[in-house]
Formats: C-alpha cells, sequence, structure tokens
C-alpha cells in the first residue's frame, strides 16, 4: 500500500532532522578532538602560546602620598619656634575661605610666616603635612596641634611646609592638649621609617596655586601676620 502524502512529509522531516542532528554533533566532536590535540601539544611543548610566556601577576600600585611611609624624626630633635616655620597653608576641601581661617588660627598661636594657597585638585582626607628634609624639624612642631596628620616628605631643598587642609578637616587641636616643650625632643609617628629610607621614594614637590581664589574678594590679611594672596 502506498503511503499517504501527509506520511511522506513526516519522512522527510524527520530526515531533514537527523541530518541537522548529525552535523551539529559532528561539528561538536570535531571541536572536541582539535581542542584535544591542541592541549596534549602544549603540554608536551611540542607547540607554544603567546600569552603563556607572561607572569600572571598584578603590577604593584604606584605610591600615593598617603600611602608613602612617613619619616621619623632624628632621635634627640628639638621642637623649633613657631615663628620660624615657614608655612603655606593650602585648601584642599574647596570651602571658600578655610585657608585663611585656619591660617588665622595658627597665627594667634604664634605662627607668623603664613601664606594661603590652593590645593592642586580637592585633598580626601582631614590634614597632610608636605616638606622637605630641611623641613622635618618643622613638620612635626606643627603636627603637634593637628590630630593625626598624614607626614609627607617630598624632595623640596628648603625649609618651607605645606599644611593641606581637606574635606574632613574640622578644627586645630585645643591648645592645651598641645604637648610640646622646647627642652623636650620630639617623638617620631608610628609606622615611621628612617630618613635616608622616606628620600628613596620622596616625590617631587607639589605645585600649588599661590592665592588662595575662593576667598572673599576684598578681604584683608588677617593681623596676626599671615601674608595675604599673591
Amino acid at each position: 500500500m502506498a503511503a499517504s502524502p501527509a506520511e511522506r512529509e513526516r519522512a522527510l522531516r524527520r530526515r531533514r532532522r537527523h541530518e541537522r542532528q548529525a552535523v551539529v554533533f559532528g561539528s561538536l566532536v570535531a571541536a572536541l578532538a582539535i581542542g584535544g590535540l591542541g592541549s596534549a601539544a602544549v603540554y608536551t611543548g611540542a607547540m607554544t602560546v603567546p600569552f603563556l610566556d607572561r607572569d600572571f601577576t598584578t603590577p604593584s600600585p604606584t605610591p600615593t602620598a598617603e600611602s608613602l611611609p612617613s619619616p621619623c624624626v632624628p632621635e634627640g630633635t628639638l621642637p623649633v619656634g613657631y615663628a620660624g616655620i615657614e608655612l603655606q597653608v593650602l585648601n584642599g576641601a574647596g570651602t571658600a575661605g578655610l585657608a585663611r581661617t585656619v591660617a588665622t588660627q595658627l597665627g594667634d598661636r604664634g605662627f607668623e610666616q603664613i601664606e594661603l594657597g590652593n590645593y592642586p585638585g580637592t585633598y580626601r582626607g582631614e590634614t597632610q603635612i608636605q616638606f622637605g628634609q630641611a623641613g622635618l624639624e618643622a613638620a612635626y612642631t606643627l603636627a603637634a596641634h593637628l590630630e593625626a596628620p598624614v607626614l609627607q616628605l617630598d624632595q623640596r631643598e628648603g625649609p618651607g611646609v605645606d599644611l593641606v587642609v581637606g574635606t574632613e578637616y574640622t578644627s586645630l587641636l585645643d591648645p592645651a592638649v598641645v604637648d610640646l616643650d622646647p627642652t623636650v625632643p620630639l617623638e617620631s609617628v608610628p609606622s615611621c621609617v628612617p630618613l635616608e629610607d622616606a628620600l628613596l621614594t620622596a616625590p617631587a614637590p607639589m605645585v600649588s596655586t599661590s592665592d588662595e581664589g575662593e576667598e572673599a574678594e576684598g578681604e584683608e590679611p588677617a593681623d596676626d601676620g599671615a601674608e595675604g594672596e599673591g
């Protein structure tokens, strides 16, 4: 008995499905075979892969000012007089008048050589003191008036010190708790390194703007000796 047209159509569809399945399975088998041969060749050294010649290591991050170690103060180093410290207060928070406010408060405590400036960008911390080797004693003396400042050594040659006031700044320490005696040596901060070691990683001096542009126009310098904007 001859097959009906419907049966012939179903048979044709089954045959086409079987042919497609054969092609798919055949391709998978061929790919697995090629992959296996390639893996065996790499494993035995018969074939090399370029990226395998590289070491899978994570590059060491470039040290930032916050991550560089602070230098220890040499044993027996005494505080320096406030009036002799060449200080620049830098506004790193973007808050208008902040550097002038801090400079005025430091002037009330006897710091006389004070300039104002802007930090190049935003400092997202409380305070940072930047200084060169010649300003080490001055930096530690200033640090006694701050709550855990970051002490950053750089390669500047002069004794000048920069105080960066950041977004987390609240206030200077109460003068009553500032423990400085001109006859008692300064104490190094925790986790410091010898000065000669800190010099090996010290960055170049930061470039800042000389005037604090966010100050109110026409405002006169404070009477405490702080120098006005340049």
